[in-house]
């Protein structure tokens, strides 16, 4: 069993989820597992996981922030596509998931440029 799994199993207004299938995924190269028809984002905080990307000009972590696809903070690549929303994204069995990294920007080299 994950002993970071904070999934919700037994809602308090929904009462006891259905089980589901389990399915597995590797998010940067560790193996993690989800329940069927749950996203991306939902199964990395399932197991812990707070931090989706690094804001590309800093380098600062983002992660979860609206959870309902408006603000793109929860970009990763899915099997090799750049910039898909975790959030609204179904995980499915075997899925390659690869945090967004900084990267370099030839424009702000030197400093602030106005």
């Amino acid at each position: 069993m994950n002993p970071h799994n904070a999934r919700i199993e037994h809602h308090p207004v929904l009462g006891t989820l259905p089980p589901r299938k389990t399915i597995r995924f590797r998010f940067d190269e560790t193996i993690y597992e989800a329940k069927e028809g749950e996203t991306i984002a939902a199964a990395l905080l399932a197991n812990g996981v707070r931090t989706l990307r690094l804001q590309e000009e800093k380098g600062t972590p983002r992660g979860f922030y609206c959870n309902i696809g408006h603000c793109f903070e929860c970009r990763v690549t899915v099997n090799g596509k750049q910039g898909i929303r975790a959030c609204l994204t179904l995980v499915d069995d075997m899925m390659e998931v690869i945090s967004g990294k900084p990267f370099s920007s030839p424009l702000k080299k030197g400093g602030n440029h106005a």
